[in-house]
Parts: structure tokens; C-alpha cells; sequence
């Protein structure tokens, strides 16, 4: 009895802790972030189905929402790439003085950029959420990492609070889903541009490796020559 007792207090301090009570369990909200979890792959755990129905509607909607959400992922982060490149090389040609006969250069947002970006918004997603859910900053900052990271644990979700109201928690998960989406769509932005810095650095060092090369065979030859004109003078001599 005691065993029985104590599982089913296990399980309602679980259902609390996640925020979930079976009355509005699949709420519209609730539901919509269900949806970004799994296309997302983020898979938080704290809501799955119950039933073969929804388990089997689970699996088909994954296997059609992964792909699409890829190209999500590539479309938008190339759209915001754009967008952030012009804004970068915009501040970058008003804070710097040209001279009008120097020729035109390429200008790469540097990856400090990009991780300064990624910095302020996984901070502001800390502040925000840790002042809604009374979490502590280590543990604000530990959810915005892990969810934008994909790794959804799932032992923290913002609506959890059990003194907050229905309509606050289901307000929550809206603004946790466009913080998300959002989030992912910036990850996708930088990861593009990291990238592009990334190939410039390659083709530079693969580059400097050819001059490297080339400097180097020139000095072999010279040095062979000189070893060959001093042979031939002490032959001739």
C-alpha cells in the first residue's frame, strides 16, 4: 500500500513539476509546442501521447515536419543571413574611412558577430523567462542553451509554475514557441555565416600554403644552382 501510495504521489509531483494538469493538457498552446518539439527535434518530454492514434499521428507528422522544418532552417537562415550581412557592412563602410582609389573589398562578418547576437538573445530569453518562472539565472540560461541547442531535457518548461494561472501559463507557451522559432532561425543565421567566414580563412591558408610552397621550391632551385655553378668552377679550375 505504502508503494502504491508513494508511486502515485511520484506521478502528481511529476505532472505539477511539468505544468500539465489533465484538464487542459492539449490545449491549442500546449499543443503548438508539442508540434515545434518534434519537427524541431528538440523532444522536451514533458507532454507525449497516450494513445496508438497519437502515437501513430505523432510518427507520420514527424517524418513529413522534420524535413520541412531542414528547409526552414536553410531558407530562413540564409534570408537572415543576408539581412545581417548588409546591416554589418553598412556600419562597417559608415565607421570606417575608404579611400575612393582603393579597390573594393569584400567584407565578412566576423564570427565575434555572430556569437555576440547569439549571446544577447539567449540572455534576454534568460531574463525574461526567469523573471515569469522565478528561476534562478543559472537555470533561465541553462533552459534558452539547451533548447536552442536542441537538447530539450525537459526538467525545465516555462508554464510549469503551479501559483500561475491557466491563462498565464498557456500565454507562456505561445511566447515560448515564437522565442524558439526565432532562436533557431538566428542559429541558422550565424551557423551560415560562421561558414562563409570559415571558407575565407581556408582559402587564405590554402593559399599562403601554395606561396609557402612556391617560395620554397624557388629557394631549392637558387640554392641548387649555386651548388652547380661551384662544382663547375672547381672542375674547371
Amino acid at each position: 500500500m505504502d508503494m502504491v501510495l508513494r508511486d502515485y504521489q511520484n506521478a502528481v509531483v511529476s505532472i505539477f513539476r511539468h505544468g500539465y494538469n489533465p484538464q487542459d493538457a492539449w490545449t491549442f498552446p500546449a499543443a503548438l509546442m508539442f508540434s515545434l518539439s518534434i519537427i524541431t527535434m528538440i523532444g522536451y518530454g514533458n507532454m507525449v501521447p497516450s494513445t496508438p492514434y497519437g502515437r501513430l499521428a505523432t510518427v507520420i507528422y514527424a517524418l513529413f515536419g522534420i524535413p520541412l522544418y531542414i528547409l526552414y532552417f536553410m531558407n530562413v537562415g540564409n534570408a537572415l543571413a543576408g539581412c545581417f550581412r548588409c546591416v554589418y557592412r553598412w556600419i562597417y563602410e559608415c565607421s570606417t574611412e575608404h579611400n575612393e582609389n582603393d579597390p573594393p573589398r569584400r567584407i565578412i562578418v566576423p564570427s565575434t558577430a555572430c556569437l555576440w547576437v547569439i549571446a544577447a538573445y539567449v540572455l534576454t530569453g534568460a531574463i525574461m523567462f526567469g523573471a515569469w518562472e522565478r528561476w534562478n539565472f543559472l537555470d533561465s540560461i541553462y533552459f534558452c542553451v539547451t533548447s536552442l541547442c536542441k537538447l530539450g531535457f525537459g526538467d525545465l518548461v516555462p508554464g510549469s509554475s503551479i501559483d500561475a494561472s491557466n491563462h498565464a501559463n498557456q500565454t507562456k507557451l505561445v511566447i515560448n514557441f515564437v522565442y524558439i522559432a526565432f532562436g533557431l532561425a538566428l542559429v541558422a543565421m550565424c551557423f551560415n555565416l560562421m561558414r562563409e567566414e570559415i571558407r575565407e580563412k581556408v582559402k587564405e591558408v590554402r593559399e599562403d600554403f601554395a606561396q609557402c610552397l612556391e617560395d620554397t621550391r624557388v629557394r631549392l632551385v637558387i640554392c641548387c644552382n649555386r651548388c652547380r655553378g661551384i662544382e663547375e668552377e672547381i672542375v674547371y679550375q
